[in-house]
């Protein structure tokens, strides 16, 4: 092995025998058609579609014609009633958050499309529910989080888990759990 200079270190092969720089223009003209074709495919590369993500909805609020202990009550046992994993409870506050749940997309969860095909797979949701006296009435909020977990574009494919997309509530969760608070209460 030939050394070069005191270092040991073996020459450069686009090193000339005098030190300088030796680009042949094979090289230059490589390097400009890698260019343009890496040019060519990131402009294209738009057409295959881009992500449209959907518009959340706001704050899903209704009110409850109960006191705020019997809506309580009522609420605590629709969401053991849908099943729902209780993360935090806190009754003086008024505040109760579920821990993450996976859902189908599309049945609490709208992730959006990409180019034309909608967005398929399943979706972590995760809630969170206020209640707060309003006199003989008890005054609700439902708040949604939302991202998927495995999808894919259209309805053909393999799932996948990146990249991980945000999603909208379809607001179903929140009016059947609403609906059967309102149930619970008339018992």
């Amino acid at each position: 092995m030939t050394t070069c200079g005191a270092r040991g270190r073996a020459p450069h092969p686009a090193r000339t025998a005098t030190g300088g720089a030796a680009r042949p223009l094979a090289l230059w003209r490589h390097g400009i058609r890698g260019a343009l074709l890496a040019f060519a495919l990131a402009s294209t590369s738009g057409c295959a579609g881009r992500y449209v993500s959907p518009l959340p909805p706001p704050p899903y609020r209704a009110e409850v014609s109960a006191t705020y202990d019997a809506t309580w009550r009522a609420l605590v046992r629709a969401l053991a009633i849908q099943n729902v994993p209780v993360r935090a409870v806190a009754r003086d506050s008024g505040v109760i958050a579920s821990d993450d749940m996976i859902s189908p997309i599309g049945v609490y969860a709208d992730c959006g499309r990409v180019g034309e095909e909608r967005i398929e797979g399943e979706a972590l949701v995760s809630y969170t529910v206020f209640a707060s006296a309003h006199g003989t009435s008890t005054d609700m909020q439902v708040n949604s989080k939302m991202r998927t977990q495995a999808h894919r574009r259209g309805g053909s494919g393999k799932l996948r888990a990146t990249p991980v997309y945000q999603c909208a509530s379809t607001g179903r969760f929140e009016l059947n759990l609403l609906e059967t608070v309102r149930e619970l209460v008339k018992e």
